[in-house]
């Protein structure tokens, strides 16, 4: 799983002119599927995005996690997050998952997620056509991959 995580002071996901997801302060997390991926890697992301220190304390140092902070979580799937752009100028999404077994673990992971924050967590449409806004906070922007565990 690949995944691009960032701080926001607001973000939501509109499908078809509706706010499907939405939240204040928090994460804006875009969640690729690859072939390989499983359970473990979809709980080994959740886990470490729910402990991630990227929030600043008293002393304006990036110390608390989003919990620690009253934050939400906002979780979009995005398969282009595997796109090859090594040959030509069109990028190959060969590296995703097909659908059947990318919109599984997408399911996974958010439900895990929501059991290590204690909290729901919202959500895009797999697979839908979304527009998606946000406010970068910092900006703090990372990216994590579960092969890679970075």
């Amino acid at each position: 799983m690949r995944a691009v995580i960032q701080r926001v002071s607001k973000a939501s996901v509109e499908v078809e002119g509706k706010i499907v997801g939405a939240i204040e302060n928090g994460f804006m997390v875009l969640l690729g599927v690859t072939h390989e991926d499983g359970e473990e890697d979809a709980k080994w992301l959740a886990t470490k995005l729910a402990q991630m220190r990227v929030f600043s304390d008293e002393e304006d140092k990036m110390n608390l996690d989003i919990s620690q902070v009253g934050g939400r979580i906002l979780v979009v799937s995005q398969f282009t997050l595997y796109g090859a752009t090594k040959k030509g100028n069109r990028p190959s999404f060969i590296n995703a998952a097909r659908p059947e077994q990318a919109e599984g673990l997408y399911q996974f992971f958010t439900s895990f997620l929501e059991e290590c924050l204690g909290t729901s967590v919202e959500c895009g449409v797999f697979g839908a056509d979304m527009k998606v806004s946000l406010v970068n906070d910092g900006p703090v922007t990372l990216i994590m991959d579960t092969k890679n565990k970075e």
